[in-house]
């Protein structure tokens, strides 16, 4: 029987838009302060992609497109494209092949995956066993949300939360012990109740009632969301530690969904993690679903060291959450 091969991040890349929408900006068109959101989310500001004709996939090109660069690839090298994201460009085709026609991929298969916030974990495990069973050698995981083009800026429980951007991580196989280890990966769809889209699917497809009702926008219970994210987030983060025999001073590193800074705060203190290091942008981004820990990595790429611990937490809508444990591949 052959062995399996392991698999590992060996590049990340970025993108948000250029927009910026402040607390302050909001104050202009909701009931809303920029201290109640600061105290209660942890985020000030956000990305918002306003170019009607951009879409999830203008997005991910783009940060593939750098990658590709970074890591001096050929697109006609990249064997898979998984889009993570529950903001496809069209109900079909999957936005993973618009964007593999846009970046040049034309040897790559390519589909979506959608799992809310834990989109992006969901597909990295994913795409780490196509490399795992050596049947592929470069894919590549694009986690983003133009999460604008379902929020109703008339809603200041969600619209204050919510922004636009992602990234795409390189998986590769790898020879040495810094690859992906472990996962823990859980759904429970009877959380479908608290944090949904009720309309513009086959259950209630688009009508004159349903736009005019505002059912094409994200619905959530905050309170119940949170209650059940704080628990889910924080459990699977201290089960993969204890399954994997490892104590808060192995951890390097916790990458954290951006859903909200007390659930961060939360896990940390559940890990015994320190904060300084707990990954955090949300102050900046907010909440981009899919997109929330490639732009973690993203942005904290140039601190990882090869071989650092690393714990990958999310929770998301569905209910949908999980962890990830792995050893950083390279230094930048």
């Amino acid at each position: 029987m052959s062995t399996l091969l392991k698999a590992a991040i060996t590049g990340i890349e970025g993108y948000v838009p250029d927009r910026v929408l402040t607390n302050k900006d909001l104050e202009k068109i909701i009931d809303t302060t920029d201290e109640w959101i600061t105290s209660r989310t942890g985020i000030k500001e956000r990305r918002i992609l306003d170019d009607p004709n951009l879409g999830t996939s203008d997005m991910a090109a783009e940060s593939i497109k750098k990658l590709l660069t970074k890591k001096n690839l050929d697109p006609l090298e990249i064997d898979l494209i998984i889009c993570c994201t529950i903001t496809p460009d069209l109900v079909f085709p999957a936005t993973a092949n618009i964007i593999a026609d846009k970046v040049g991929a034309k040897n790559a298969f390519s589909y979506d995956l959608a799992a809310a916030c834990s989109s992006f974990i969901y597909g990295v495990i994913t795409g780490s066993q196509f490399i795992e069973t050596g049947k592929y050698k470069k894919v590549l995981i694009c986690g983003f949300d133009k999460m604008s083009s379902i929020i109703n800026y008339e809603d200041r429980t969600t619209c204050i939360i919510f922004g636009d951007g992602g990234g795409t991580a390189l998986l590769e196989p790898v020879e040495d012990d810094d690859y992906i280890i472990d996962s823990i990966l859980k759904s429970d769809g009877s959380g479908r109740a608290h944090l949904h889209q009720k309309a513009g699917g086959s259950l209630l497809p688009a009508s004159h009632h349903s736009i005019d009702a505002k059912l094409h926008h994200v619905y959530q219970e905050g309170k119940s969301v949170f209650k059940f994210a704080v628990t889910n987030m924080a459990d699977v983060s201290a089960e993969i530690m204890a399954k994997n025999n490892l104590t808060s001073d192995d951890v390097s590193w916790l990458v954290p969904h951006q859903a909200n800074k007390r659930i961060i705060d939360a896990t940390a203190r559940r890990m015994g993690v320190s904060d300084e290091k707990v990954m955090l942008n949300i102050q900046k981004y907010g909440n981009t679903t899919s997109g929330t820990i490639p732009l973690l990595l993203w942005e904290y790429e140039n601190q990882l060291k090869k071989g650092d611990t690393i714990i990958i937490s999310a929770f998301g809508g569905g209910f949908t959450w999980g962890s990830i444990y792995l050893k950083w591949a390279y230094n930048s």
